[in-house]
Order: structure tokens, then C-alpha cells, then sequence
């Protein structure tokens, strides 16, 4: 059994960083919501250290998200983090108020003392960059607790109990923003709580494929396979785990990019001995989808019926009982907390928030725990192509979601031509791997242009081009200026139906990665 710590989330939309910079210390990591932490199943799990998470809440409501008051009893290290911090203090006897000032991004923490979470890391008196998000700050420290960081609008930024163990900080040291941030959070795991840094994606996914066959025993399952690295690597785990119980089903909606369909077919049928089904479901798609702009009905639209084709080719292979599906970390989060815990929703996805309440299938989702780049890494230890895992991110609805607006067949064509000419470009220019994800939007306007001597009136094509580890956050791609003008002139040059293009250079956050 390997070592634990143990995340518990308030529902701050970058809890799963939290976990992330444990698991690249090699150190296991769960989170399990605030709601569930209770005495006896936290001793069941037994971690080595407890990481209270971020969340939305102010603990001077009535009704804030806490814990337990027997956790502080447990005889374990404790970090807490932001509205982690502010928990633990107020349930220790401590007093948190709403703040004059708040404090959001960039800030500076000047060391005061010195104790073991920031040891050979910065100097007393010294001031560091980290990162802030909060309206609320502590102002009386429990008994016990030392000052030993302080911020211009949170005079307890950090504070720490030795004696205890327990330790908590303001601001945020998961996210890139903070730059020692990792530092910080290696000296909890291995110095304070002692962690042997063994757990490794191999290691991850022995256990994932013991958890699949325990789950699913003689029953079959049935993949939906995209091509995507995700749905990739969720077929081989599942392949790896149950063999000839699986069988994998690509559906055309008719929002697929150019050739998407023949080429993953192709690549599946190259690599795989696992039986996989076609099914051109194209006509139910976009009847279904016709005259509709929300985005969010689009992608319960497209959820709703991925789910009753594959219930129909459940029963067409001899009545299989479970749905595999390739579920990222960033796409539940931004859906709902899977964790139950209390996160704001950013949007629906398609395989989450976009899913049919009742179901036939029960789903198996092994990656809804990773991000984009620990999926690579297991589909390495797969031995999957790297035709599948290099693959830039597709989103399960597809190009609907890339057309704000009502989606019609003419408009798929046209967006389908300039998509497939910048992914192009992108490729004969060396940038595709450079790239975490890149693709064309079409929106919904038309503007006057002139192409030879006539006016044309014609839609606008969006580019939109990221770097990413995580998904979680990214930055727009800085193009070289020649790179962009060369692609808009083969994009207005052949594709009818656009006469002007544009680039897209906003972060997430605050945007999404995604238009819709």
C-alpha cells in the first residue's frame, strides 16, 4: 500500500494542482470533499498529511464548508491553504474577519521567522512573490501558532504550529504563480509529513487496471473511442484490464474535422486487435442539433445522444453493462466537483455535466482523476503510438462547440477547410508539438472585404493556439507575425465563405480554452 496524502476540497477550482505538485514529488495523493471527511474515513485512508484546499466560501457565513474538530486531534500534519488556512484557525479558536483591502494575484510575503515549511528556501526579512486570492484574512491566531509570514493585507500570511505540525498559508503555492510554491509544498510532503517518494505512473496504472477488473468482473464494456489520446488510453487500460470484453465504438456526428472518422479508424485498426464499431450517427446529430445557439443546450444535446447510441450498440454486442469514457480532471472540474464538494460550475461538458441523469450503462471513467500531461505519461506506459499520444486535444462535441451560433452543414464545410489548413501549416512549420492545442473557430458575423475588385461579405474565421501542461490554465501562442499572415492568406485564398481572420491572444483564465 502505498503512502497518502490526503487533499481535502472546499471546492477551489485548482484543488487538483494541489494533488498534481504531490504526485510530481512521487508521492500518492487524493482529494475527497469536505462533505466526506469525517474521523473514520480519514483513518481508514490513514495518509501521511492532510492539505486543506482553497474554495469559494468566506468562513464567516453560517453555513461555510468546514471539517471536523476531531482532525486536529488525529496526530497528523496539516497545511492549509487559503480558505484551508482560515478553516483551521477558526476551528482552533482563532478569529478570521472580512478584509479592507483584498488581495488578488500577484502579492508580496515577507518572512518574519523561520520554520521547517520554508527552510533553506527564503531568508527572514526577505519578500517573495506569491500568489493571492482571497477577501477574508485571519486576525487572531489560535494557541500555539506563530506568525512566520505577513502580506500588506493579511498580517497572518503565514503561520505555523511546530509542535503540531499544522501550518497555514493565505496564498497559493500549487499554482505557477507562486514561484517557490513547489518548494514549499515538497518541504510538507517529505520533510514534515515524511513521504517516500515511490508512487509513479506505473504504479498508477497497476492499480487502475485492478480496479477495472474488480469493477466489471465477466460483464462487457463498451469504449467511446474519438482518437483522442484520451479515449486512447482509456481503451488500452480498459483492453489491458478486461481483454475481449471490450469493444470500442466511434460515432460520427457530423462534427468531426476533415477526414477525422477514415484517419482514426485507420490508425485504431493499424495498432489494435479490439474490436471497434462505426457508426455514422451524423444525421441524428445535427437534426437534433439544428436551430440551436446556447452552448450549453449544444453539449446536453450531444450527451444526450452519444449516450442512446451507445446503449443501442450495448445491446447489439450481447448487452454490455459499462461505458468507458476518457473524463479529464479539467473537464469535470469546469463541469461540477465530482468530489461533491461545493466548486462553481464553469461550464457543461459533453461525458459530465452533459450526461442523461438516468442511464443503462454504468460509466467507468479511470483518468477523471489526471490532467492532459499524466495521460501522455500513461499512455506511454501503454505503449501507445505516438500517432495517438501526441494528438492536440479534441473536444468531445466537437466542431459544435467552434461554431457559436446555429450550426448548419454549410458552415461545418467551411470551418472544417480552415481548420484543416492551419493544423496543416502548423505541421509543415515545425510549431504542432510546440503547440498543447490548436484549432479555427467561425463566428457569427460577416464584414465587407474585397477580393479581386468585388465586394465580398463573408464570415470571420477565429485561430486559437495555446500552451498548456494541465489544461487548468494556458497562454496563447506567440506567433511569429510572418507564420500568422502566411496562414490567413491560404485560409482567405481557399476557403470560400471567409474573408477575414483573426487571433485569439487571451490567457485562461480568464478565458476558456475552448469558444463555448
Amino acid at each position: 500500500m502505498h503512502q497518502i496524502v490526503l487533499i481535502i476540497d472546499f471546492g477551489s477550482q485548482v484543488t487538483q494542482l494541489i494533488a498534481r505538485r504531490v504526485r510530481e514529488l512521487g508521492v500518492y495523493s487524493e482529494i475527497i470533499p469536505c462533505t466526506k471527511a469525517t474521523p473514520e474515513s480519514i483513518g481508514k485512508m490513514a495518509p501521511k498529511g492532510i492539505i486543506l484546499s482553497g474554495g469559494p466560501a468566506s468562513v464567516t457565513e453560517n453555513n461555510a464548508p468546514k471539517v471536523s474538530p476531531k482532525l486536529f486531534d488525529m496526530n497528523i500534519p496539516i497545511l492549509g491553504i487559503c480558505y484551508g488556512q482560515q478553516t483551521m484557525v477558526q476551528e482552533l479558536g482563532g478569529k478570521v474577519d472580512i478584509s479592507d483591502i483584498r488581495e488578488f494575484g500577484r502579492a508580496k510575503l515577507k518572512l518574519e521567522t523561520s520554520c521547517r515549511l520554508f527552510s533553506d528556501q527564503w531568508k527572514i526579512g526577505s519578500e517573495q512573490d506569491v500568489w493571492m486570492s482571497h477577501g477574508d484574512k485571519v486576525t487572531e491566531l489560535p494557541k500555539g501558532f506563530l506568525v512566520v509570514g505577513s502580506s500588506p493585507a493579511a498580517p497572518f500570511a503565514a503561520i505555523a504550529d511546530e509542535n503540531r505540525m499544522f501550518y497555514g498559508v493565505q496564498f497559493h503555492p500549487e499554482v505557477i504563480h507562486t514561484p517557490k510554491g513547489t518548494e514549499m509544498i515538497s518541504n510538507f510532503v517529505t520533510d514534515i509529513c515524511e513521504c517516500d517518494s515511490n508512487w509513479t505512473m506505473s504504479r498508477f496504472k497497476e492499480d487502475a487496471i485492478k480496479q477495472i477488473r474488480e469493477e466489471v468482473g465477466s460483464e462487457k464494456v463498451i469504449c467511446g473511442l474519438s482518437g483522442g489520446v484520451d479515449s486512447s488510453v482509456t481503451a488500452s487500460l480498459v483492453f489491458e484490464a478486461v481483454g475481449d470484453q471490450l469493444t470500442c465504438v466511434i460515432v460520427d456526428t457530423g462534427t468531426m474535422r476533415s477526414g477525422e472518422v477514415e484517419e482514426v479508424v485507420q490508425l485504431f485498426r493499424d495498432n489494435y486487435n479490439i474490436p471497434l464499431v462505426h457508426r455514422d450517427a451524423s444525421k441524428l446529430f445535427l437534426d437534433k442539433l439544428s436551430g440551436v445557439t446556447d452552448p450549453e443546450e449544444k453539449r446536453k444535446i450531444i450527451g444526450y445522444n452519444f449516450i442512446e447510441v451507445f446503449e443501442k450498440e450495448a445491446k447489439t454486442i450481447g448487452n454490455a453493462k459499462y461505458l468507458a469514457q476518457g473524463t479529464l480532471y479539467p473537464d469535470v472540474i469546469e463541469s461540477i466537483s465530482f468530489h461533491g464538494g461545493p466548486s462553481a460550475s464553469i461550464k457543461s461538458h459533453h461525458n459530465v455535466g452533459g450526461l442523461p441523469e438516468k442511464m443503462k450503462l454504468k460509466l467507468i471513467e479511470p483518468l477523471k482523476e489526471l490532467f492532459k500531461d499524466e495521460v501522455r505519461q500513461l499512455g506511454r506506459e501503454l505503449d501507445l503510438p505516438a500517432s495517438f499520444i501526441e494528438r492536440h486535444p479534441f473536444p468531445g462535441p466537437g466542431l459544435a462547440i467552434r461554431i457559436p451560433g446555429e450550426i448548419t452543414r454549410e458552415k461545418l464545410d467551411i470551418l472544417r477547410k480552415a481548420d484543416a489548413i492551419f493544423i496543416n501549416e502548423l505541421k509543415n512549420r515545425d510549431l504542432y508539438q510546440h503547440i498543447w492545442q490548436a484549432f479555427a473557430v467561425l463566428l457569427p458575423v460577416s464584414t465587407v472585404g474585397v477580393m479581386g475588385d468585388a465586394r465580398t461579405y463573408e464570415c470571420v474565421c477565429a485561430l486559437r493556439a495555446v500552451t498548456s501542461t494541465d489544461g487548468m490554465t494556458a497562454d496563447f501562442y506567440h506567433f511569429k507575425m510572418d507564420d500568422l499572415a502566411d496562414i490567413t492568406n491560404r485560409i482567405i485564398n481557399e476557403v470560400e465563405g471567409i474573408n477575414r481572420v483573426v487571433y485569439d491572444t487571451t490567457s485562461k483564465p480568464p478565458g476558456t480554452i475552448e469558444w463555448e
